[in-house]
């Protein structure tokens, strides 16, 4: 409970201070982006304060403190602009809102609820198809970070600071210190940030549409049920094999028609293979998609207060998700020339407004970017160029073509989105088409990760107003083909072919389950949590399904490659150490004194991933906890 009302209370404050600042939005606007900014709040004052006082129980107090000195001062110097009203519009934009956003979220719930340690009448805990993979990484850093001392480490890799952005995790770590249990405490906030995401989207959209409720509802459709033509590739010729591979859309293991490399199809459904199971990009659009309407917002309104909002906001970005910061960046600079080419006679006003957008985002992020961002992308080495993101993979040449491998990927849309681009100036949408065509160029052509399908995070954004416009252009042509028999026909069909490989994706999420860890490893983790420090230093096998990082959160020396090869660290030299010591003990107990390890870890994972030898352990460590698959040893001084 005390995590709930600690939840709340940040999120009324948030409204407030929006509502203190901007009284003269709409009301679905002000509580939008007060709740948001709550959020945001929540994400980064407990980890400031952690710089004083580690991340404890007693930061976040001074967290609480220190929301409400900001509160205060807002209110002091609050805008006395009457507070805007409902109007006809809003409750239109409500109607439109509550039929999409409502059954996007319960959906969300329950995927979130099933896909995320859900337990089982045995113990054991079980995921989805998309968590198996991602979730194991996200909850080491949530499980590590309750009271640890910053700058945060990274606890898969011994040694190693965390270059990764955390702070959409450590909000999960919030709740459990203040009393949720583990798995509702990742419930409830990723729950909460798809819901602040599908009501963000629909508000950025009626900025950029105008009061056109259907055609808002229409691309908030494209963009969360996308998933392009992948249903052709699994319904062709499907009675030759008794509809075989329709059948194993629900059965296989990433067979869905959004994501099917063997056919090139790798532009996945957002809902089922983004924002359940990459948390830090859930945390980058909910937190992200305010920031890209406040840029909308103050270039309409040319407010001074709303572009230094925008500037904060922007600066806060970086530690959420770096690649929703970059995006942002790109699309901020498009969207400026736009402006000043729409624009000629108020360049001044916009390049002023502009250079202090820049300034405070500079000195905000760029310690963030330094530490964060550059350290795993350029001295890592993924930094590097490629064309045509995973059409051209590996730089060996293009699979498709390259407008066909976008609209088999992208869907029927981006047809339409062309369309709208080439009529861009003529609708007033240039700085819009500008601004998504810096994303592209740069995401088109660099890679900033080992693994080049995580560009996606950079086209997603792109995609987000790609297809706005394309519900912009689609309500243009149903205007022109006003009196044709067969207009309504033709446009469920449309929306059908778009979106309905990405229902057939979320519908294989929905059905998904896996089983995670055991109740023997679940038993073994909550050993460990209870029995030894949050710093004890563990020997584990690099399995990605390791109860020691993942449940109990402690350091271990080396974690699965399947993160720590595509976060660009080294870790050669402590694989190899855990290997020499598993096989050998007793003449490897230099890698023992090496790295200060207290407890040594031996489950059938290791048992069958090295030749172990259990018989020396047993001779040289004490055993302190055993069950029938797990065995944990004690170093003792």
């Amino acid at each position: 409970m005390a995590a709930i009302c600690f939840l709340l209370i940040f999120m009324l404050c948030g409204i407030a201070i929006v509502q203190f600042l901007l009284p003269g939005k709409n009301p679905l606007v002000r509580i939008w982006l007060g709740t948001a900014l709550g959020i945001l709040l929540l994400m980064h004052l407990p980890a400031l304060f952690a710089w004083l006082f580690d991340f404890t129980l007693a930061a976040h107090a001074a967290a609480a403190a220190a929301l409400f000195a900001i509160v205060a001062l807002c209110a002091r110097f609050r805008d006395k602009t009457p507070v805007r009203r409902m109007r006809e519009a809003d409750k239109w934009m409500l109607s439109a809102m509550a039929a999409v956003c409502v059954p996007l979220t319960i959906l969300s719930l329950y995927l979130q609820y099933t896909h995320m340690l859900m337990p089982a009448a045995d113990g054991s805990l079980y995921g989805g198809q998309s968590t198996y993979g991602d979730l194991c990484m996200h909850m080491s850093f949530i499980t590590s970070m309750k009271n640890m001392s910053f700058p945060p480490t990274y606890s898969l890799l011994y040694g190693t600071s965390m270059s990764y952005p955390y702070l959409a995790d450590s909000l999960s770590t919030s709740m459990w210190m203040l009393g949720l249990p583990l798995h509702l405490a990742v419930v409830i906030p990723g729950t909460l940030l798809m819901a602040m995401t599908y009501v963000g989207y629909m508000m950025l959209a009626r900025e950029v549409l105008g009061s056109r409720h259907k055609a808002v509802a229409v691309a908030a459709l494209l963009f969360f049920l996308n998933g392009g033509l992948g249903f052709l590739y699994d319904f062709d010729m499907a009675f030759k094999d008794n509809f075989a591979r329709v059948q194993e859309i629900f059965t296989g293991y990433y067979k869905t028609p959004a994501n099917q490399p063997d056919f090139n199809l790798r532009f996945s459904n957002v809902i089922a293979d983004l924002m359940i199971p990459q948390r830090a990009l859930l945390g980058g659009w909910a937190m992200g998609i305010p920031a890209l309407y406040l840029l909308l917002s103050s270039s309409k309104t040319r407010s001074m207060k709303e572009t230094v909002m925008l500037a904060l906001w922007a600066g806060a970005l970086p530690l959420v998700h770096t690649h929703t910061f970059l995006a942002l960046g790109l699309f901020s600079g498009g969207y400026i020339a736009g402006l000043l080419m729409e624009r000629p006679d108020e360049r001044k006003d916009t390049l002023v407004r502009a250079g202090v957008y820049l300034g405070i985002v500079l000195i905000l992020a760029l310690p963030q970017v330094l530490g964060n961002a550059v350290k795993q992308t350029v001295e890592g080495g993924a930094l590097r160029f490629q064309f045509n993101w995973v059409n051209n993979s590996g730089g060996r040449g293009l699979i498709d073509g390259y407008f066909w491998f976008w609209v088999k990927n992208a869907g029927l849309p981006i047809i339409l989105t062309v369309c709208a681009c080439l009529n861009a100036r003529r609708r007033g949408m240039m700085p819009v088409a500008l601004g998504m065509a810096a994303i592209l160029i740069v995401a088109e052509t660099i890679l900033f990760q080992p693994n080049e399908y995580d560009n996606n995070k950079l086209f997603y954004v792109f995609f987000m107003f790609a297809m706005i416009l394309a519900a912009d252009y689609g309500s243009i042509l149903m205007q022109r083909l006003a009196g044709l028999r067969g207009r309504a026909l033709l446009c469920a069909l449309f929306l059908w072919a778009s979106t309905f490989s990405g229902i057939l994706s979320i519908g294989r999420e929905c059905v998904s389950s896996y089983q995670l860890f055991s109740p023997d490893a679940v038993k073994a983790g909550k050993w460990v949590e209870e029995n030894t420090d949050h710093n004890d230093l563990f020997l584990t096998g690099q399995q990605h399904l390791n109860p020691v990082c993942s449940l109990a959160g402690r350091p271990i020396i080396c974690g699965s490659d399947l993160y720590v090869f595509f976060h660009g660290l080294d870790y050669s030299v402590q694989a190899s150490d855990c290997r020499r010591f598993y096989e050998n003990p007793r003449d490897n107990q230099d890698v023992i004194e090496k790295y200060g390890v207290k407890y040594i870890y031996v489950s059938d994972y290791e048992r069958a991933d090295f030749d172990v030898d259990v018989q020396a352990i047993d001779q040289l460590y004490p055993l302190v906890y055993e069950n029938d698959n797990v065995r944990i040893y004690e170093v003792q001084e």
